[in-house]
């Protein structure tokens, strides 16, 4: 038994949930992270093994600096912080794609328009998406809630935004104009620990892909 613990943060919530689950039907000792508690740190002293229960947006800085050795996250999350990290598998849930969205009448204007307005809680995919990949030069309106208001409001012409169901933006007559990537959660892992740890990891990763590959069935 290694004396080492290993380390994985988890973004808090659903994501959260699933991965739990996941870990538990592996047989790590962590379902005391579905009760309603404060704790932020749960550990499995018979596999040597840390949980830690962070917010989303924090999942990659740990990471990053070796405060975990793997994590749960959503790509979305991933992209937008751009840290130094492996991405190491699809977890195959939390499935959404990150869209723009905008009124009909901008379909036809998304490629033309110069000095667009862009409202997102993620900035970072949005200025990589235009200005990187389709070369527009826009101005980036950087939003913490509720981005479908902005173009119904005049504050941008479209958003960057999280699509599932659409069900919101139909409500509030927008519709998806383009999609930017497919997102769901990853597991990622910090590259320090990729080698130092490589046969623990190696072996979580191969068992988290089989138990995947078995949910998905």
């Amino acid at each position: 038994m290694p004396d080492k613990y290993l380390t994985i943060a988890l973004a808090k919530g659903r994501l959260a949930e699933l991965s739990v689950e996941i870990f538990m039907s592996l047989g790590y000792d962590c379902a005391e992270m579905l009760t309603k508690t404060r704790k932020l740190i749960f550990t499995d002293e018979k596999n040597k093994m840390k949980f830690l229960l962070v917010k989303a947006g924090d999942v990659p800085t740990y990471v990053e600096y070796g405060a975990a050795d793997l994590g749960i996250v959503g790509r979305d999350t991933i992209l937008e912080e751009g840290r130094n990290l492996y991405e190491m598998l699809d977890l195959g849930f939390g499935r959404c794609r990150m869209c723009v969205c905008g009124p009909e009448s901008m379909r036809e204007k998304l490629s033309s328009t110069s000095g667009l307005r862009v409202a997102s809680k993620y900035p970072a995919i949005a200025r990589d998406y235009f200005t990187g990949k389709k070369n527009i030069n826009i101005e980036i309106i950087k939003l913490n809630g509720s981005v479908e208001l902005a173009p119904i409001t005049g504050l941008s012409e479209v958003i960057v935004d999280i699509v599932e169901s659409g069900k919101t933006l139909e409500e509030n007559g927008l519709t998806v104009l383009e999609e930017v990537c497919p997102l769901s959660a990853r597991l990622i892992v910090n590259r320090v620990s990729a080698k130092m740890e490589s046969g623990r990891i190696k072996k979580l990763v191969s068992d988290i892909r089989q138990k995947v590959g078995e949910l998905k069935q």
